[in-house]
C-alpha cells in the first residue's frame, strides 16, 4: 500500500471536521502553496530593471513544471477584488527557478511592477508556448524590441552560460539606453566571449527603429543573417515586416516569431452589442472593436484567459445565444453551446455567455 493510499482515510476523517471546506483550504492558511485547486507561487525577490520595469522571482507550488527557454506562463493577481490574468514570458534560463520581467503598461503590469513585494502570492498556470530554442545547435539571430526581449533573454541566459558552441547575434531596439532592458547584463555577457554579440539599436539616438522593410540594416549589422535561424519578438509591425522580408528572401522556414497580439483583419470588428455574462449576473455594452474577453474583464467578470492571441484555447466560454465575429477571419458565427474564443471574438449583436 503506497503513501497516498495510507493518507486517504486521514483525509476523509479530516473532511468531517472541515466540511463544507476541504482540508487543504485550511492548510492553505498556513502554506499558501498547498492548494490543489489553484497553482500558486510565492514572490521571493523583486529586482528593479528600469524605473518602469521589474523582474519578479517566485517559487511555484505543486503543479508547476520546469520551463523551456522562451516559454510563458499566465500570472493572476487580485485587483480591487477581481482576479485578473495576463501572460508573461519567463526570463530566467530554462529549468531554473522562474521569474517574469514586467513593464508597467496596463493595470495588471502596473500592480506587478510597483506594488509587488517578497512574500506576495501570485496565481499561476504552468509554462507553455512553442517559441523555444532549436533542437540542435546552429547559428542564431535574435531580433527584438521593447519587452519583446523577455523570452529571448531566457534563451540567451540558457545558451551562453551552458553551451560552448553558442553563436548568437542579438539586435535589440529600445527608445533610450536607460529603458533598454537587461542592457548591463547583456553587455557583460557579450564581453566574456560566450558566443554572444549584442547590437543595441537606440531609436532616440538614431531617429528610427531597426528597419526590416529592406535588407539594408540587416546586411550592415549581421551580414550572414540569411544563414541563421532567426527569432523575432516585438511590435506587430516589426513582425509583419520580418515575415515579408524573410519570405522575399526565400528563407521563411528559418524564421520563428512570437506575437504578443492576435493577427486580426483590418476593419474586421463586429457590429457590437450588449454582452450578458449569465453566471456572473453582469452585462455591458461592447463596441465592435472590443473583444469579449476585454469586455468581461472591464465589467469585473473573472474571465478565463491565457495567451490572449487566439492560440492556447484557455479563454473558451460556451455561447448561450447570439452571434460573434472572429477578428482573425471576419467570420460571423454562433450556435448555442458553441465554445467561443473570447480573446479574438467581438459581439455581432447581443451576446449571452455562460460565464
Amino acid at each position: 500500500m503506497d503513501c497516498m493510499t495510507r493518507l486517504n482515510p486521514l483525509a476523509r476523517l479530516a473532511s468531517v471536521f472541515t466540511t463544507p471546506h476541504a482540508p487543504e483550504d485550511f492548510l492553505r492558511l498556513v502554506n499558501p502553496l498547498s492548494s490543489a485547486r489553484q497553482l500558486r507561487g510565492i514572490v521571493t525577490r523583486v529586482d528593479r530593471e528600469t524605473p518602469d520595469s521589474a523582474t519578479i522571482h517566485f517559487r511555484p507550488g505543486r503543479g508547476w513544471h520546469a520551463h523551456e527557454a522562451g516559454q510563458w506562463a499566465r500570472i493572476g493577481v487580485d485587483i480591487d477584488g477581481v482576479r485578473q490574468w495576463r501572460s508573461y514570458s519567463l526570463t530566467t534560463a530554462g529549468g531554473e527557478d522562474p521569474a517574469i520581467t514586467v513593464t508597467a503598461i496596463g493595470a495588471i503590469s502596473e500592480a506587478l511592477v510597483h506594488r509587488t513585494e517578497p512574500g506576495d502570492v501570485l496565481f499561476l498556470s504552468p509554462p507553455q508556448g512553442d517559441f523555444v530554442l532549436p533542437e540542435h545547435p546552429r547559428p542564431l539571430l535574435m531580433l527584438t524590441a521593447g519587452s519583446g526581449l523577455t523570452p529571448v533573454m531566457s534563451m540567451v541566459r540558457t545558451l551562453v552560460r551552458r553551451r560552448s558552441d553558442a553563436d548568437v547575434e542579438l539586435v535589440h531596439s529600445a527608445r533610450t539606453r536607460e529603458t533598454a532592458l537587461f542592457r548591463d547584463e547583456l553587455e557583460e555577457l557579450a564581453g566574456l566571449d560566450h558566443g554572444l554579440t549584442v547590437h543595441h539599436w537606440i531609436t532616440g539616438e538614431r531617429g528610427r527603429r531597426f528597419d526590416l522593410t529592406s535588407t539594408d540594416d540587416l546586411d550592415a549589422t549581421v551580414p550572414d543573417w540569411r544563414e541563421r535561424a532567426t527569432y523575432v519578438c516585438g511590435p506587430t509591425e516589426m513582425i509583419d515586416d520580418a515575415e515579408a522580408l524573410w519570405r522575399a528572401a526565400e528563407v521563411e522556414s528559418r524564421l520563428v516569431i512570437e506575437r504578443f497580439a492576435p493577427i486580426t483583419l483590418p476593419g474586421s470588428g463586429g457590429d457590437g452589442g450588449r454582452v450578458v455574462f449569465e453566471k456572473s449576473d453582469k452585462e455591458v455594452d461592447a463596441d465592435g472593436a472590443t473583444t469579449l474577453l476585454d469586455a468581461g474583464e472591464d465589467a469585473g467578470v473573472i474571465m478565463p484567459s491565457g495567451c490572449r492571441m487566439g492560440i492556447c484555447q484557455s479563454c473558451l466560454v460556451p455561447l448561450q445565444a447570439g452571434r460573434v465575429r472572429d477578428l482573425r477571419t471576419g467570420e460571423v458565427h454562433g450556435d448555442e453551446g458553441q465554445l467561443i474564443q473570447t480573446c479574438v471574438s467581438t459581439a455581432a449583436g447581443d451576446v449571452y455567455l455562460d460565464v
